[in-house]
């Protein structure tokens, strides 16, 4: 297997998506295994695709991606993250178009924490008058 072109990270809520970039066909392996396996619903795979549909570059590169935490839509998004910084830095003529796509922004949005004397983070036991 030769050494990748690049590294780059990806994060979405609790998920890392590290990302790695080898010249090829087009191919896109999660934890070893094809992204078809991985991700069985088709909008987390097109949702995943959707960098390289925008920079029109789907044949160019196998994508080899080790995801780590969070559920299955916050590892698609991890790995959605990581393959459109990877494509902006191996072209940065194509990080014009990623970014008005908004594909370069990292979506901040993480788990509020619980607080004490609730039951979850603002979901509050049941008020009893008597």
């Amino acid at each position: 297997m030769p050494s990748p072109l690049i590294q780059v990270t990806g994060r979405r809520k609790s998920a890392v998506a590290r990302v790695r970039f080898r010249p090829g066909t087009g191919t896109i392996t999660v934890n070893r295994r094809p992204i078809e396996v991985y991700f069985p619903v088709a909008s987390l795979r097109s949702a995943v695709a959707e960098p390289l549909r925008v920079a029109s570059l789907g044949e160019a590169y196998d994508i080899d991606a080790t995801l780590d935490g969070g559920g299955i839509a916050g590892q698609a998004g991890a790995l959605r993250l990581g393959i459109a910084r990877g494509l902006a830095e191996l072209d940065p003529d194509l990080r014009s178009g990623l970014k008005r796509a908004g594909l370069l922004t990292r979506d901040a949005r993480e788990k509020e924490s619980k607080k004490y004397g609730l039951k979850k983070a603002r979901k509050a036991p049941q008020y009893s008058k008597r």
